[in-house]
């Protein structure tokens, strides 16, 4: 059912980019009601207007709380046109049809990300604009809808090819990215407000989360799958070279960047770079130049490393780009990259090269499961030297303490039941995932072994406590030196005295770092 339109209300607060539409309206015949200062803007092109002031023969007033919460504007919006009885009461009251409602809504995000007062957020939770906005949207049948101005371009095309005129299907679907925006800003509110809201109300409890934007990838996990993002990733990275993200890079990605990230305290001395495999670390160091991250994170696993993902907290130069570029990998992370590094490896032209940007990660991540969802705090937990207990005889060497800490960061990072095996900066071997701390272990030695690590000297680390000495006896025998874990066990003693008995040094941090 096509509808021709005849009026506009226009109220915006970005006018960016509605100068080509307001033109086409005013060519059509168009009349337009509008308030405050996109009245001027529009007085402005030189087009004629409407204060909604004269429709209502009332101010705005309030500080500009109130200036389009009136009948005459409502009516003129809601009225059905194709009922007799709606029709009279507009006669009578002398309200106008409104066949198009353009709007959008104070930024109440954006204040809040800009560390504003909260007398001045508050200020920003728009009444009229989104009262407009779902007037408007429930009577589709009717009235045309705009809540984003990315809109605009759409509508005058619109209306350019129709003569001024929507169909039924246009305004339904203008309407539904309406209520989209609508809902999406009454989340942030809430969300806003429930995290200053007294702790242990029930609110708390309320799951409400609200992504605007999303895309479509290839498809999921396997080819059979349907995948989406919805998330803002030009946010996040800069795409510099390479063929579309799929679902399984981003969440290769994801873990690469929370394992940086714990790295982030010694990235001007020394670099640290990481190779991941389906979310795991193959391969992690520290150096003094990416370059030489790179061939010892490398080193460890080279088996694993095609088809990884890298990442690093350095810039990437030429000398590191020459390195690498005869691997096969998916993606490379950095902060920065030379030009003569991205000459050299854009080269292959379905490489992914991503510049991140500097944003901060949400502090709770959510996952579903079964017929809900689940939640909890990020582990932003770093263990530090002060953080270390020693429980042997045997005291752990400044060398060795800097090891564990190293292994430390990436069984945080690593899936459970984990294992990792380490020297100062650099990552010998894991066992990953295991369903016994032992068969970690075992997986461990078994790797570095593979890929010629002697392990004599280096140092142990466990994602939760050893139930029992065997993995610590089994460690010993290999030459590990040194093991750092949580803890908490009521056989912990068992393990401490194995280290006693092969002179090993043994730390508790007291905080497990499970990744299921």
């Amino acid at each position: 059912m096509q509808k021709k339109i005849k009026s506009a209300l226009i109220s915006v607060f970005y006018k960016d980019g509605l100068e080509p539409l307001l033109q086409t309206l005013a060519s059509q015949g168009v009349t337009i009601y509008s308030t405050g200062g996109t009245q001027k803007f529009i007085e402005e092109q030189g087009i004629s207007v409407s204060r909604v002031e004269d429709l209502t023969s009332y101010p705005s007033i309030f500080g500009g709380r109130v200036k389009t919460l009136h009948p005459k504007v409502f009516g003129g919006i809601l009225h059905r046109r194709n009922l007799e009885s709606d029709r009279e009461e507009a006669e009578n009251y002398e309200i106008p049809e409104i066949d198009l409602v353009i709007v959008d809504l104070y930024p109440f995000e954006e204040t809040v990300k800009s560390g504003a007062s909260e007398d001045e957020i508050i200020e920003k939770i728009d009444i009229g604009g989104i009262a407009l906005i779902r007037a408007a949207a429930k009577n589709y049948n009717d009235v045309v809808i705009i809540s984003d101005r990315k809109e605009y371009p759409l509508l005058n095309q619109i209306l350019r090819e129709q003569n001024g005129s929507t169909n039924l299907e246009t305004r339904r679907k203008f309407a539904t990215k309406a209520f989209n925006t609508s809902s999406h800003y009454d989340t942030a509110i809430f969300n806003h407000l429930n995290q200053i809201a007294t702790q242990g109300d029930d609110l708390n409890l309320v799951f409400k989360e609200s992504i605007k934007e999303g895309r479509a990838l290839r498809y999921g996990e396997n080819p059979h799958q349907r995948g989406y993002f919805y998330g803002d990733l030009e946010a996040l990275f800069e795409q510099l070279n390479g063929k579309a993200l799929s679902y399984n890079n981003l969440v290769d990605i994801d873990a690469a960047v929370a394992l940086i990230d714990d790295f982030e305290e010694s990235k001007k001395e020394t670099p640290a770079f990481a190779i991941l495999k389906h979310t795991n670390a193959c391969g992690m160091a520290t150096a003094k130049t990416v370059k030489e991250a790179y061939k010892k994170a490398f080193a460890a696993d080279t088996l694993s490393a095609f088809g990884g993902v890298l990442i690093t907290n350095g810039e990437v130069d030429e000398t590191a780009a020459q390195e690498m570029h005869d691997l096969f990998f998916e993606v490379l992370i950095a902060p920065s990259f030379s030009e003569k590094a991205l000459e050299i490896l854009m080269k292959k032209k379905n490489r992914i090269l991503l510049k991140r940007k500097d944003v901060d990660f949400p502090h709770v991540h959510y996952k579903t499961l079964l017929n809900g969802v689940i939640s909890q705090d990020a582990d932003k937990k770093q263990e530090t030297k002060k953080d270390l207990k020693t429980v042997t005889k045997q005291e752990p060497t400044e060398a060795q303490i800097e090891a564990l800490l190293f292994a430390n960061k990436l069984v945080k990072h690593t899936k459970s039941n984990t294992i990792i095996l380490a020297n100062e900066g650099q990552l010998l071997a894991s066992g990953v995932g295991q369903t016994s701390r032992v068969d970690a272990l075992k997986q461990a030695i078994t790797k570095a072994k593979v890929f010629g690590f002697d392990l004599k000297g280096a140092v142990m680390a466990s994602d939760a406590f050893f139930p029992f000495p065997d993995c610590v006896e089994i460690a010993a025998q290999e030459g590990i030196s040194a093991v750092i874990q949580p803890g908490g066990s009521i056989k912990d003693q068992d393990s401490i005295d194995m280290c006693d008995k092969n002179n090993m040094a043994m730390v508790l941090t007291g905080t497990r770092h499970f990744k299921h």
